[in-house]
């Protein structure tokens, strides 16, 4: 898998690595299987939720390295 950046999509990085459901979960975003939820960047669900876009990608970067 590429690196995930803030407009990487959440569907598609659950979908090409689902372990990565806790990282979103843990930022405030219950809603996974909701197609809106699942169609936003990781920039703007950010931007929602109140969290840092940067330290998101940062960790499920980490994550997907291991």
């Amino acid at each position: 898998m590429d690196p995930v950046t803030k407009d990487s999509v959440i569907g598609d990085v659950l979908d090409a690595d689902p372990t990565t459901a806790p990282f979103f979960i843990e930022m405030g975003m219950h809603c996974l299987g909701c197609p809106a939820a699942r169609g936003e960047s990781i920039e703007q669900a950010c931007q929602v939720h109140g969290v840092s876009c940067d330290e998101l990608v940062k960790k499920i970067n980490a994550h997907l390295a291991r």
